[in-house]
């Protein structure tokens, strides 16, 4: 998999509608995505980093403001960067009421390690399924503040349970480790 930019509000959701029992909540396994290169270019106003990856590829790498060491970072330097992200859905009960919610948490490196450490998001909001296509397994779903997804459907015997309409809650964890490796 190709990682085009690591953000924290990245859309890299799994939406994966693997819903066994519909009435329960289900986990949806995620993916670590780890790159690593050279930096190459820094953006200070952004703050968005140019990475040359090992593969002669480039990447931009937003930084979240609560990484206070952004300044420390300089062209040349290796970084590490790990992505992964956690999805939950439920069917949601007729008249259930709707849920949009965000939360950040941010980490740093102790003040002697070189510059880095990690942020964390949560969301959780209520989509509707505008549309299923079980032919090609897929499922679309449109959200709060025009929020739109579409998702290849996982497991095919819970999505015949689904209908257009279906409202679902849908929690995502995104997590975002950055990395500067000492000596590279």
């Amino acid at each position: 998999m190709k990682l085009k930019s690591v953000l924290v509000t990245a859309a890299v959701l799994t939406l994966a509608v693997a819903l066994p029992a519909l009435a329960q909540q289900t986990e949806i396994a995620g993916e670590m995505v780890t790159i690593k290169g050279s930096v190459e270019a820094i953006d200070h106003t952004n703050r968005v980093l140019t990475l040359k990856l090992e593969d002669g590829e480039f990447e931009n790498v937003t930084v979240p403001k609560g990484a206070e060491r952004f300044d420390e970072v300089k062209v040349g330097d290796t970084l590490q960067v790990r992505y992964y992200d956690n999805v939950t859905v439920r069917v949601k009960d007729p008249g259930e009421a709707a849920v949009d919610t965000a939360e950040i948490a941010a980490a740093r490196a102790a003040d002697s390690a070189a510059p880095g450490g990690h942020i964390a998001a949560q969301r959780k909001m209520t989509v509707t399924i505008t549309e299923i296509d079980l032919e090609q397994g897929v499922a679309t779903v449109e959200g709060p503040h025009g929020y739109k997804y579409s998702r290849r459907i996982q497991n095919k015997e819970a999505a015949k349970k689904l209908k257009t309409g279906d409202r679902l809650d849908m929690t995502w964890t995104e997590t975002v480790q950055i990395a500067v490796i000492p000596g590279k």
